[in-house]
């Protein structure tokens, strides 16, 4: 096929994106506000933990057997590459064009962490349907590449909450002390002002007074730190409290995040010939769950698409980012990410690391020139750190996006087919 032909069927996926997403800005604005700020949230809630676990878990479910799995392995080392390489592409950037404090993890984090799960789960489908399709029968393209970036989206959410969050909550919390640090070294100067206005009359009856309280007082203390030490000494309590702390804990919520719970449950009943006999094929006793799940997955892509759009809209109204700063992410992720994509991609496949099929070596390929994971700004806004600043760069990497995703798309087609 043509360059021009693989353009076109390139070109169709993202046109559709940027209808739909463009549709969901729509619905956004303060007159229309179909997709608000409430009705945003609600939404996120219901494809968090309703259709994306659904999606994923009917998908690897329905392609990923024992067999396959194997033949699958090259894919968390390859998303874990892209992270590596674009948290260090992001230092380079923040030594280069020194932007604020506060948003230094945060472009550590856009330009580490792509769109491994919406784009993919949008873009392949409309790819695998179109007539001019370089890989092969319709409906065998579409289970396998769902599967393919249901995998992804599921290891690039367990990345971008254990790498990408714990940079961006160092990078705040650098920036939290050091705030702090200046607030302490101005109220001590205060304090030492008023101090040395007292007079000395009368110290030594206070000095005496307030030995008494903390003789007192360290009585009170041994006795209540003797009790606590009991209480924290007890095995059940110590159990219950550690579970807590893990519990709560962000990482872990984020490894077993509902993504990724739907993609466990997907391998294993894929893996185990029982449960796939039991739940898979229309001759399946429990195909109805089956069938349910597909339902429920099949709500995911248009939801998604729309609130993407409705969430760009934060970008118009937000607050100043240095443009070069700007530049520089959109650098990182549109040329020198798919470039290295390219050879390490390439390189693996002439190693024999990656198998010989062109549909998952597009998907491995694309993981490379992606626009930042929607993600980021969930931990930007859970931080306080770079907001605003975050709305502005997605609303012009996702502006950009239309170009760069269909010509790397167009010309990666090339190198596989």
């Amino acid at each position: 096929m043509g360059f021009l032909e693989l353009f076109t069927v390139a070109s169709f996926p993202v046109i559709k994106v940027l209808i739909v997403t463009a549709i969901g800005l729509f619905l956004a604005l303060d007159n229309i506000n179909l997709l608000g700020k409430d009705a945003r949230n609600q939404t996120n809630h219901l494809v968090h933990y309703v259709f994306n676990p659904a999606l994923i878990g009917g998908s690897l479910a329905e392609t990923v057997t024992f067999e396959n799995v194997v033949l699958l392995w090259f894919m968390p080392v390859n998303i874990l590459i892209t992270f590596l390489l674009g948290s260090a592409l992001g230092w380079i950037l923040i030594i280069l064009t020194r932007p604020p404090k506060n948003i230094e993890g945060l472009i550590v984090g856009v330009c580490s962490a792509g769109n491994l799960g919406n784009l993919p789960i949008i873009i392949i489908p409309a790819i695998c349907k179109d007539k001019g399709s370089p890989f092969g029968d319709p409906d065998v393209c579409y289970q396998y590449g769902m599967a393919y970036a249901s995998l992804s989206m599921a290891i690039g959410a367990i990345f971008i909450w254990t790498y990408v969050y714990n940079i961006m909550r160092i990078s705040s919390s650098k920036v939290q002390k050091e705030g702090n640090k200046s607030s302490d070294s101005i109220t001590f100067e205060a304090s030492r002002d008023v101090s040395e206005s007292f007079t000395e009359e009368g110290s030594s009856d206070t000095i005496n007074a307030v030995k008494g309280n903390v003789d007192d007082s360290y009585i009170l203390l041994l006795s209540k730190n003797e009790s606590e030490q009991k209480i924290k000494g007890h095995i059940l309590y110590k159990m219950k409290y550690q579970c807590g702390m893990i519990f709560s804990n962000p990482n872990f919520r984020g490894i077993f995040s509902p993504a990724t719970l739907g993609a466990i449950v997907g391998f294993t009943i894929g893996v185990v010939p029982k449960l796939n006999g039991l739940m898979i094929g229309s001759n399946a006793p429990l195909h109805v769950i089956e069938d349910s799940a597909s339902m429920l997955g099949d709500a995911a892509v248009p939801t998604i698409t729309l609130i993407m759009g409705a969430n760009l809209l934060k970008g118009l109204k937000g607050a100043s980012t240095p443009f070069w700063t700007i530049i520089g992410i959109i650098v990182v992720r549109y040329i020198l990410l798919p470039i290295f994509g390219i050879l390490i991609v390439k390189g693996a496949t002439h190693l024999g690391l990656v198998q010989v099929d062109p549909l998952y070596q597009f998907i491995l390929l694309l993981q490379y020139a992606l626009p930042p994971a929607m993600s980021i700004g969930t931990i930007a806004q859970l931080f306080g750190a770079g907001e605003s600043e975050c709305s502005i760069i997605m609303l012009w990497t996702y502006a950009l996006a239309s170009i760069a995703v269909t010509l790397w798309s167009t010309y990666f087609m090339l190198l596989v087919a």
